[in-house]
């Protein structure tokens, strides 16, 4: 059946189904969603269980609109939300698209807007007309956030277009004969960097996760056989935000990729800031980009965001649902549904099994799982970290000994993650009084990242929820916390004589603005620099680490040798991976426990490690495939 005939056929299926009284305009498929533009917009608004009901039956998502000739002039409609909006809320602004219908509310507090069980929602839509939708103004603002959703509304019909195009091929015919299900390693198989692997079914083919190894900027290998021409891809699914999983993607529009992007609402953004100052960064250092910034906007466009537990087609025989990581801000573990029960098979990206500052344990419950292709980062046998309480009072004693002393910390993060959860501890430190009160500075895009966490704080674990939410008290609004601007203001904190704690960005000193504190700091044997990330083998991070006493850096066009004298100190516990034994505690607790294992993301030894003991332990099939490797699942 060719993709005209479905979507007439599914456009009866619909008339069939809703109310007789449902004066319907028209029936549109964007992407995997079906959309009903109905004259009487007001008499249905109210109906949540009209979409749920026509999404099981029509196994697909449904979008309910107002047909967009019946809409009021925007300007009438702005005053009467407004009007109706309590002062609680938190208003940030109100933006219309007139062609779908819907009317974007940008609230401080969202759940102001919704109203007790969606009263004030339903209300909204009856008054206006106008399909309203709510969501979050971050109460740090956000450039970022601002950016991607402007560009996202100034780019709608192109947006929609492209949406069209993905539903159609969603519905196109499928090929006869055997089913099988494959996967090839393309990058962070045997390492850790540039991940990617290509799942392929007869019928489809999905790249999961496309990143940049931070210590080569190698890619993935995009050149084998299976992953062109890159038009062929049916998706691109990425877990989560940072740059090994995500630093390689604008690069795929560049070459000819025009499909969808799959992702969570804070990846989508915390990757295009990522991947922006990653442009800015190789023009820093004059290296050759791999992408535009062009080339950014056309993957903000193009991407799909899904919620956790949200389930959506993406390929004929493909169903994808994301599960919480507990990595970073939005990581998800991507599961696939293959055919009608072929074969289930979930990527783990990178996980932390443990309740965080920041993060809920990582989920390991799902309706079925054959397969599973999970990180072993510290999948060493003497892998251990210690609790985060553990790290928390490791951390404030080294901050206070170096206090002590007059000298100043220094502490490398990534700017996504890391950084967040060392500003939640440093904040707990000062206010109880653990250490002396002391400016914390944010260098590089900590604060924007930050900005980006307040946006979505329904993604952070249920404690910190409860303080921002019930409590309104959010740590990250602290008034320790000051943003570094400018280079001015970046020297005279270097030369500052008083005591301070800064934390900046690389945290593998691969570059950034730590590098500036540490050229200034190193030789003064008062100061401390405190790594609390992982530093891949070939960084600069790693070669500090290990005890350098003297190391060669650029500095305004020439190389200079700084002598190192500062303290040097590991913090471990603040790792968004987790360690061997919470490795094998997540497959051990898993339901249902999988037949076969594929281990990635983890240097040689780890990933060997890891699959004998999981075999031995657990009697399941295991492999740990170096890259370039492809292994049937079925």
């Amino acid at each position: 059946m060719n993709p005209d005939r479905l979507f007439d056929s599914l456009r009866e299926q619909v008339t069939d189904l809703v109310p007789h009284e449902m004066e319907i305009a028209s029936i549109e498929f964007e992407g995997p969603v079906v959309v009903i533009y109905t004259k009487n917009y007001d008499e249905f608004s109210g109906n949540a269980e009209l979409p749920r009901m026509l999404a099981q039956n029509l196994r697909r998502r449904v979008d309910i609109r107002p047909d967009p000739s019946l809409l009021e002039d925007s300007a009438k409609v702005d005053q009467k939300i407004r009007a109706l909006i309590p002062e609680s809320a938190g208003l940030y602004d109100i933006n219309f698209l007139d062609e779908s219908g819907e009317a974007i509310v940008e609230a401080v507090n969202p759940n102001e807007v919704i109203g007790k069980e969606g009263e004030l929602l339903n209300e909204l839509k009856k008054e206006s007309g106008w399909n309203v939708k709510v969501v979050r103004a971050p109460p740090i603002p956000s450039k970022t956030v601002s950016d991607v959703r402007g560009y996202l509304r100034a780019n709608d019909d192109e947006r929609r277009t492209m949406l069209k195009n993905v539903a159609r091929r969603l519905v196109r015919q499928t090929l006869p004969g055997e089913q099988w299900v494959r996967v090839t390693t393309m990058g962070g198989f045997r390492q850790v960097g540039r991940s990617a692997a290509l799942l392929t079914t007869r019928e489809s083919k999905v790249l999961i996760d496309c990143g940049l190894d931070p210590g080569s900027d190698a890619t993935p290998y995009f050149a084998i056989p299976e992953a062109q021409p890159l038009e062929d891809l049916d998706a691109v699914v990425i877990t989560h935000a940072h740059l090994d999983h995500c630093g390689t993607l604008p690069a795929l529009f560049k070459y000819g990729y025009k499909g969808p992007i799959y992702c969570t609402p804070p990846t989508r953004d915390l990757m295009a800031l990522l991947q922006l100052d990653n442009i800015k960064l190789s023009y820093g250092e004059a290296k050759k980009n791999l992408y535009d910034a062009k080339d950014v906007r056309k993957e903000i466009l193009h991407t799909i965001t899904l919620k956790y537990n949200e389930t959506t087609d993406i390929a004929p025989d493909i169903r994808l649902t994301f599960h919480n990581a507990g990595h970073i801000l939005g990581s998800a573990i991507a599961h696939f549904h293959i055919g009608e029960g072929l074969h289930n098979v979930a990527f783990t990206g990178d996980t932390k099994f443990e309740k965080t500052w920041l993060f809920n344990p990582a989920t390991n419950k799902f309706p079925r799982l054959e397969t599973l292709v999970m990180e072993s980062t510290y999948g060493g046998h003497n892998d251990m970290q210690p609790s985060r309480a553990d790290a928390s009072e490791q951390l404030g004693e080294l901050i206070k000994e170096a206090l002590s002393h007059q000298g100043k910390v220094l502490i490398p993060v990534f700017a996504v993650g890391r950084s967040q959860e060392v500003m939640l501890v440093i904040e707990e430190l000062e206010r109880t009084g653990r250490i002396p009160p002391v400016p914390v500075y944010l260098d590089g895009m900590i604060w924007e990242a930050t900005a980006i966490h307040t946006a979505y704080p329904e993604y952070l674990n249920s404690t910190l929820r409860t303080e921002i939410f019930q409590k309104n008290e959010n740590p990250f609004l602290s008034p320790i916390f000051h943003r570094v601007e400018t280079s001015d203001m970046r020297e005279e904190i270097c030369h500052s004589p008083d005591s301070c704690i800064v934390l900046a960005t690389s945290g593998m000193m691969s570059g950034g603005p730590v590098l500036e504190y540490f050229r200034e700091w190193a030789d003064d044997e008062r100061n401390w620099l405190l790594f609390v990330g992982y530093q891949s083998e070939n960084s600069l991070g790693r070669t500090i680490q290990r005890g350098r006493t003297e190391i060669t850096l650029p500095a305004r066009g020439k190389q200079i040798t700084v002598q190192i004298k500062m303290n040097r100190e590991t913090v471990d516990g603040f790792s968004g991976h987790s360690d061997r034994h919470q490795l094998m505690k997540f497959i051990s607790t898993m339901e249902p426990r999988p037949n076969r294992i594929i281990i990635g993301h983890g240097e040689d030894r780890k990933c060997t490690d890891l699959a004998s003991s999981l075999y031995k332990k657990f009697n399941i099939q295991t492999v740990a495939p170096q890259n370039l490797e492809t292994i049937r699942l079925r």
